[in-house]
């Protein structure tokens, strides 16, 4: 049997069914995702949980594709496994499905590959199943990517019902820099200093959270919305109020330059390798501690409590640094599409 590395480009024959979408699969997704249970070859993965689990889906249609600091592979893999993370549970198994426009590079594709086998190590997880669909030219724009996950709940009880007056506000590094990465891709921005997404795989920090044994009461990855969006879902859910101090909030200069030229807020803007993170006062300098001993989270902060506040429950007041307030709503219109 030919390999699929004789072929340059996917065509439709790579999703019918026969000899050209054996190959696409092995060749590329087995060797790259090759475990026992993927390597049954069943209709179904048979998988093994003792207690509560988490389960999540999410699809991937970035544009570009290809971007500072990732691309639809690892962000497809980074994206499910944090979603898993941020309810506590241990990544374990995944799903991938991808729909391929025909006429798509099989290198590209391989490059793709190739960063979802890497993030997956990041925390231990396997694709024991997936999908592939190949269509006509024009229908995709290029590749989409769907992965759910699985993952067993190691630290149970955290949910966006549990704020309580006094939880300190964490964010585990500088915000929107997905969002401002797409975008400079996007327009062809050059910048002296070079900005990257903040794409990252969250497991190994709030592993480290968990066998610390902080307190948590809600955790987020700030995805499309940003920062604004999970502390105004969070106000929401729990009927308090969040006071956010605006100096407190980590934004590098490359991101608020960005923002000052379109007139975008950095708090708005998305993120993927950024969470924040509630937890009782006594615990918070706890966490702060550990956060910043891992990975990229050298910039963690405290920005903003919960309050009593019975007049703005369900809100979130940003405190300027000039002694005044606003209120920090949700975001409205679609400020960058395409942004996972």
């Amino acid at each position: 049997m030919n390999s699929v590395t004789n072929d340059k480009v996917i065509q439709l024959s790579h999703g019918g069914g026969g000899k050209e979408m054996n190959r696409l699969i092995k060749d590329i997704f087995f060797n790259a995702f090759d475990n026992a249970i993927l390597r049954k070859e069943e209709d179904a993965a048979v998988l093994h949980f003792d207690g509560n689990v988490a389960f999540t889906t999410d699809s991937f249609t970035v544009a570009p594709i290809f971007f500072a600091g990732g691309d639809i592979g690892k962000l497809a893999v980074a994206g499910t496994v944090n979603d898993l993370a941020m309810m506590g549970a241990e990544p374990q198994f995944l799903s991938c499905s991808v729909i391929i426009e025909e006429g798509f590079e099989i290198t590209k594709l391989k490059t793709i590959v190739a960063s979802m086998a890497t993030e997956l190590k990041k925390s231990n997880t396997r694709i024991v199943c997936g999908d592939t669909k190949v269509v006509p030219k024009g229908c995709v724009d290029g590749l989409f990517i769907n992965t759910s996950g699985v993952g067993q709940i190691i630290k149970p009880d955290i949910s966006v019902k549990n704020l309580e007056a006094g939880d300190c506000i964490i964010v585990s590094r500088d915000i929107g820099r997905h969002g401002a990465a797409i975008l400079m891709a996007r327009e062809g921005l050059t910048l002296e200093s070079e900005l990257t997404s903040d794409c990252a795989n969250l497991w190994p920090i709030v592993e480290q959270l968990i066998a610390a044994n902080v307190e948590v009461h809600a955790m987020r990855d700030a995805t499309r919305g940003g920062m604004s969006a999970v502390l105004n879902e969070w106000a929401k859910a729990s009927n308090v109020c969040i006071e956010v101090k605006e100096d407190a909030v980590p934004v590098s200069d490359e991101v608020k330059g960005l923002c000052e030229l379109y007139g975008f807020e950095p708090f708005d803007l998305a993120n993927e390798g950024t969470f924040i993170v509630a937890v009782p006062a006594d615990n918070a300098e706890k966490a702060l501690n550990v956060m910043q001993q891992f990975c990229h989270c050298q910039t963690a902060s405290i920005i903003g409590q919960v309050t009593e506040q019975q007049n703005n429950q369900g809100k979130v007041i940003l405190q300027t640094p000039w002694g005044s307030a606003r209120y920090l709503d949700v975001p409205q219109g679609e400020l960058l599409p395409r942004i996972c």
